[in-house]
């Protein structure tokens, strides 16, 4: 069961939040409520939420306060801000602070069940991932890339290739976020030496190459939108200095993202039925 929190100082708002995810996820969830942002910040650390629907803008303690204090002692925590100003301060404090969306009010309530869900696969995944390193046997520290590449045998190989897919499957679903070698090596207790050699034997490619990749995909379908800046697509995908999202976007791709974008959109006016 997932624990959800809804924070939002407007309390026909909280309601009918709280009453479309119990219509919708009734045997997924267990539901809290709060009516403002310190009372948010205070619950999901002492009752340990797993995701927050925040609004932004409440009283007192702002929902990106809110999110702050939470997340420096639940940094597992995932949150979903949901807002009526549509600024894009806003947007990129969320993105940057880790928001796993950002919803405009009045909340469409099929967007709001498709960003809940992807919240929660993944927290799954993540918890998938720990379940994962606390049965497998664990390397030894000292080990070196070379030797982790060959390391596997017989029983440990299906083990360590289901613990490499949940990782690609981890990125897939926190590409927009601040992940390395490092950080899933330690959700893992594995050393980013060993993850590295082992998550190129059994996915194929490289670990920043598959991260890369799913980024730069992100960023194609993102630019689409002729009113979002590169820099804001840049953000969304998990770069924060837009110059260097511009040199990785043309080293994979060839172009620039304003050439991307420009050659999209006359292939769309080319044939307007491809993009149905």
């Amino acid at each position: 069961m997932i624990r959800l929190l809804i924070a939002d100082d407007e309390k026909l708002e909280r309601e009918a939040l709280a009453e479309l995810v119990q219509r919708r996820f009734e045997r997924e969830v267990v539901l809290e409520v709060a009516e403002n942002g310190r009372k948010a910040a205070d619950t999901a650390v002492l009752w340990g939420a797993d995701l927050i629907l925040m609004d932004i803008e409440m009283p007192g303690m702002s929902g990106l306060d809110a999110a702050r204090a939470v997340l420096a002692q639940r940094p597992s925590c995932r949150v979903i801000f949901v807002t009526a100003y549509s600024l894009f301060q806003y947007a990129h404090e969320a993105v940057h602070l880790g928001a796993c969306d950002y919803l405009l009010k009045p909340v469409d309530p099929d967007e709001l069940e498709a960003s809940v869900r992807r919240a929660m696969r993944q927290i799954e995944t993540e918890r998938k991932l720990e379940e994962l390193a606390a049965a497998r046997p664990q390397p030894e520290q000292t080990e070196t890339e070379e030797e982790a590449e060959d390391a596997p045998e017989e029983g440990e190989n299906s083990q360590t290739a289901l613990v490499m897919a949940h990782v690609r499957r981890y990125l897939e679903d926190n590409y927009m976020f601040d992940l390395s070698l490092d950080s899933v090596g330690e959700i893992l207790h594995i050393s980013p030496a060993y993850l590295s050699a082992q998550f190129k034997k059994y996915q194929k490619m490289n670990f920043l190459d598959c991260l890369t990749e799913l980024r730069i995909n992100a960023a194609k379908e993102l630019l689409s939108d002729p009113f979002r800046s590169s820099a804001e697509v840049a953000s969304m995908v998990g770069y924060e200095d837009a110059s260097y999202f511009a040199r990785a976007f043309k080293k994979r791709t060839g172009m620039t993202p304003t050439q991307y974008r420009r050659q999209a959109g006359q292939k769309a006016k080319a044939d307007p039925e491809a993009g149905l």
